[in-house]
């Protein structure tokens, strides 16, 4: 939902009413309707007053009010092991005060289901909130996902600006453009849900709406100049591949092994992280599989790290390699997977990782 926390002097959205006490109303509401994720757009100045009537337990920092900040912000039900945010790398003036401030979007890894006390397994999924150019120059629409989200579901939300009108546009199907508040949900607004699902987790949008007429002031008027977009989505574990927990710190440069859907015979070996130490490997019999890992984190210059690696086969032989920690996790592939791949972040070492599980 854009909330439309421009500063009035800056921007009145043409929204009646005392935009404290609107946004403070925005925020109950978010409260009262009990969504488990919550993306904002334009959440500048009026950002403790949503906070103070919101109480999702998961909240991402302000960036800061205009000019410092992009007003993307996140409520949630649902932790998540990496959150960063990135400005577009260039804005333009050219047909709307774009510049005015740092737009861009929010890139999270949320776990919808954190896993078992075992860490045998857990479902993540890649959330972004963006909040594009309002201008109509070409650009405006950077995709970054190839990149961050490589093999996982991918949920992305925000204020797009784009509208089926314009000829760049092409991914948008025409209709009809909506009024505020819309009680047509057929209509087009510029705020849009978008998602793909992953051989780990099947996504299904099950209902959409414009949820306008649940964010009314007590005398009909609208809260924002947007209307406010409700998706509820529901999801299953992928049928052939499944992963298990994250271990160690989100750092290094995102990797999965979930998107590999090849067989290397001639020796060659994928590798993630640094050169460092020794190799160590093993040959699996026929009939023996890799069903258990345990990865062993410690601290280098400040950040958390996987320092040790051991993996167990049903055999009941074992292959380690690094220094062992008194900070370790067991991870056990569930009844009838294997252990077949990794995904985490990686630079010089292997900052995070979690396993990747296949049927045996």
């Amino acid at each position: 939902m854009n909330v439309a926390g421009l500063p009035a002097t800056l921007n009145p959205n043409d929204v009646p009413g005392d935009k404290t006490t609107n946004v403070e109303t925005i925020g109950s509401k978010f409260a009262e309707y009990g969504y488990d994720v919550i993306h904002v757009q334009e959440d500048f100045n009026y950002h403790a007053a949503i906070f103070r009537t919101d109480n999702h337990p998961f909240r991402t920092a302000t960036s800061g009010g205009v000019p410092f900040g992009s007003g993307l912000n996140t409520l949630s039900k649902l932790d998540w092991v990496r959150f960063e945010r990135v400005k577009w790398a260039t804005c333009s003036d050219a047909s709307s005060s774009d510049c005015l401030t740092p737009k861009g979007f929010t890139f999270m890894r949320a776990a919808i289901s954190a896993g078992a006390a075992d860490n045998t397994t857990a479902v993540y999924v890649d959330f972004y909130n963006l909040h594009a150019d309002a201008g109509t120059e070409g650009g405006d629409n950077p995709s970054y996902i190839a990149a961050f989200s490589q093999g996982n579901a991918v949920l992305t939300y925000g204020d797009t600006n784009g509208r089926y009108s314009r000829a760049a546009d092409t991914a948008i199907r025409e209709e009809g453009l909506c009024a505020k508040p819309s009680s047509n949900h057929s209509c087009e607004t510029v705020d849009k849900v978008f998602y793909r699902s992953s051989p780990l987790v099947t996504l299904k949008a099950e209902t959409f709406q414009y949820a306008s007429s649940l964010f009314l002031q007590a005398d009909g008027n609208v809260l924002s100049g947007h209307n406010p977009v409700s998706v509820n989505f529901t999801w299953s574990s992928g049928p052939s591949l499944r992963q298990s927990t994250f271990r160690g710190g989100s750092y290094g440069t995102w990797f999965s092994d979930v998107s590999v859907g090849l067989t290397l015979t001639d020796g060659t070996r994928l590798t993630h992280g640094g050169t460092g130490g020794s190799a160590t490997s093993i040959t699996l019999g026929a009939s023996e599989y890799w069903v258990e890992a345990r990865l062993c984190q410690g601290q280098r210059s400040g950040q958390t790290r996987n320092f040790y690696s051991r993996a167990s086969t049903t055999s009941g032989r074992t292959v380690a390699a690094g220094t062992a920690t008194q900070d370790y996790a067991t991870f056990s592939a569930p009844s009838g997977w294997h252990i077949v791949g990794f995904l985490g972040q990686a630079g010089d070492e292997l900052d995070q990782l979690a396993f990747v599980y296949a049927p045996k």
